[in-house]
Parts: structure tokens; sequence; C-alpha cells
């Protein structure tokens, strides 16, 4: 097979037409997970999927929508480096752990100091995200005479954060769109000991807070729509179709990752597709059709482990994401939360959704922190918005939940 034909791209014609991506590669454990995640991160939309496997070599079909700037061939190349290398299928080290694990990106601190205006977090974020600049942490401050002090962790998609052309590169970005309210912009390599996930003690959250935002078994059927979450939501199971596979059937409304979702929630549990199929149908609605089995090549035929599975998929796809605006002292804060992936990835674009929804709010940004926290046995990713409204919100807060949950969604 040609290195070109591992991955293909054919560009919709009409506007109303989706693109359709082709990847035929050597299969492994999680390749859906990392390919959707890949794609999310170019801001598209997957409204349509086919996968099918042999046990050792795959074939998967994507249809996408949605951002119209997508440079096709930078997503072409980032799906390559997802795909397992063509010789790795002739050495059937399909379906068995990696001997090694990747080694971890390099982390860099990009400090930026900038006059401060409306909607500037935002438009610092849109920005790395267009250099594949992917923030790791945040620390953002302001000062009582409207300097704001960024501190971004940051990982380099493409690896050249190192050298002095890419640092140049990225300050010049910075000052085209800046000018002269950038006052400076520094980029330095952080230490090894810097993890995605901070396994010390975690920042406060109230304890009533982490409850509401954390709970795993709850689900609040009054909380941010609930017509579009979990009405006509359903996950079944059979054994009985399929001698060597377990089909798992879902039927819910459609939002923007969901495939994502549901994939990486396969591959936390160690379940493998040999075939699937993802549809979406009129009024958002989103069928899927999984054969899958376990890590051990049998089905799932453990009550408890269903059940537990069930449960799973039902969680992440209702409500992948937890939004709530709290009380700190006189001020408001707000509080985003997705689950980190077992292998450490964590969802793609979720601070830049949150921003650009406060910025189209016109509601100011006063400080704003990312971290991680290890609550009820999972890793969470935690995105903690002090809101700068002078100790009374403009915005009711239903309204501005809402708005930053739909924003998240893609609703």
């Amino acid at each position: 097979m040609q290195f070109d034909d591992v991955v293909i791209i054919k560009q919709a014609k009409k506007h109303d037409e989706a693109t359709v991506i082709t990847i035929n590669c050597p299969d492994k454990t999680g390749l859906g997970c990392d390919l959707c995640r890949t794609i999310l991160f170019f801001g598209l939309n997957i409204v349509r999927g086919d996968v099918s496997t042999d046990g050792k070599w795959c074939y998967i079909v994507f249809w996408v929508t949605g951002n119209l700037a997508t440079v096709w061939s930078l997503l072409k190349n980032r799906l390559l480096e997802v795909c397992p290398s063509v010789s790795s299928a002739n050495m059937l080290m399909f379906y068995q752990p990696e001997s090694r694990p990747p080694k971890p990106a390099d982390v860099f601190l990009l400090k930026f100091c900038c006059h401060d205006r409306q909607g500037l977090l935002h438009d610092v974020i849109h920005l790395l995200c267009e250099l594949e600049l992917v923030i790791q942490r945040v620390k953002v401050s302001t000062t009582p005479d409207g300097m704001v002090m960024d501190l971004f962790f940051v990982t380099d998609t493409r690896e050249l954060l190192h050298t002095s052309k890419r640092k140049q590169d990225t300050y010049d970005h910075l000052k085209a769109v800046f000018m002269d309210a950038m006052i400076s912009c520094d980029i330095e390599m952080v230490g090894p000991d810097f993890t995605a996930c901070s396994k010390g003690p975690p920042s406060f959250i109230p304890p009533t807070i982490t409850e509401q935002t954390f709970d795993l078994e709850t689900m609040d059927e009054t909380r941010h729509g609930s017509t579009h979450s979990s009405n006509g939501l359903s996950v079944t199971m059979d054994n009985s179709l399929s001698p060597a596979h377990t089909l798992v059937q879902i039927v819910c409304h459609d939002h923007k990752g969901l495939l994502y979702d549901v994939m990486r929630t396969l591959k936390d549990y160690n379940i493998q597709i040999s075939y699937g199929r993802f549809t979406t149908k009129e009024r958002k609605s989103c069928e899927f059709d999984l054969f899958i089995m376990q890590a051990d090549g049998k089905k799932i035929v453990d009550p408890s482990k269903q059940s537990s599975l069930i449960s799973r998929l039902k969680m992440e796809v209702s409500r992948p994401l937890r939004v709530v605006l709290v009380n700190r002292g006189p001020d408001t804060e707000l509080l985003v939360a997705n689950p980190v992936e077992l292998c450490g990835q964590g969802r793609p674009l979720v601070f830049y959704d949150i921003t650009l929804a406060l910025k189209l709010l016109n509601m100011g940004i006063f400080s704003a922190e990312i971290s991680r926290h290890l609550i009820g046995g999972r890793e969470w990713e935690v995105y903690r918005v002090l809101l700068d409204e002078g100790g009374k919100l403009r915005v009711p807060k239903g309204k501005c939940e809402e708005a930053v949950m739909k924003k998240l969604m893609g609703w």
C-alpha cells in the first residue's frame, strides 16, 4: 500500500455536503478514539461513520462537516501520525499492549503580557489553536491597572517549539494580531517534572461543588436542557446476534464530539470494535450499532460488566461535561469539568469554547486556570474562570450556564 493511501480526504464540492475521510491502516485498541479526537481538534463534526477490522487491519470512513477554514493537508498529516505504521501489521502485534509508552511531549511555558480588553483571552486562545499549540494548563490574572498576564503551559503538535524559528513565528503571529497592546511574549521549556496529571494536593474546590460537578452516578434531568441530553437516550446490549461479538446499540441526541465520547469510553474499558456504524438522523437523532469484544477476544456476558458499561455510556453520551456557576465571596466563578482519558489525553477545544461563549455574552474574565484532579477514582480536567462582573452578574446565572453548555455541546 502506498503511504498516501493510508488517509484519503475527498473534500465536499458543495457547502451542504460532507467531506469524506477514509483511513486504511493497521489496527490498534483505541484507534477510533484517537482519530475522533484529532478530527474534533480541527473543529469538525462527524455526521456518519463506518468502522470494520479483520483483527489486524482496519478500514474506517468518516463523513465530516463544519469548519470551512480547515487546512485539509494538515489534518491528513495529523491523522497519519495517529495511525500505526504499516510494518506493525506484519509483526502480529494487534491488540497487544505497547512495550514502551510513547515519549511525553515537551511542555513549554508561554508568558503573554498585554493590555486588557473584552474578549482578549479567547482571541489569544484562538491564535494558539491556529498555531497548533495545545494548552495543557493555564493561569490568567488581571492587574488593577488593566494589564493581563497569561501563563500558558503548552505542547506543540508540530514538535518544533524548541527551535528559535518556531518561537519567533509564534511571537510574530501574536504581535500581528495584538500589535501595540502586546507588552511581551516569552517562551521557555519547563522541567521534566511537569506532568499532565496533578497528583498533588488539588486546588481548593468546596466539597459541595465537587459533589455537584463530579458525581458520576447522578444524572440531573432538570439542568442544562434535558430535552437535549436525556430524552430518547437508549443503550442496549445483545449477545444473540453474533457468535463472537456483543452488539451495543445506542440511540441519543447529537452533540459536538459525540462519537469521540463513545470511542473514548470504549477505549478506557479496553473494548475493541470489530464492526461499527454511526449515523445522524433527522432532528439530530443519532444511532450506533457496534459489534464489540473484550481484550481477551470474548463477548461481554457478565451482567455486572454489562451494567457498568451501559451506565458509563449513558453518562458520557448524555453529560460528557459539567458546567456550574458558584459564588466565591462577592465574586462569581464558572467551573467546567470533563473526564480525562486513561491515557492522559483531554477533550480538545474546551477552553476555546468556554471563552468564546463568555465573549459572546460580553462577560469579562478576571482570572482563569486549568488543573487536573483525581475525584471519584477518575481524573478530571477542571476549568475555573473568575468572572469580572463587578460583584453582580449582568447575565442571569441559568442563562450563562446554558450558553456555555450549548457552546461546548454544539447546540
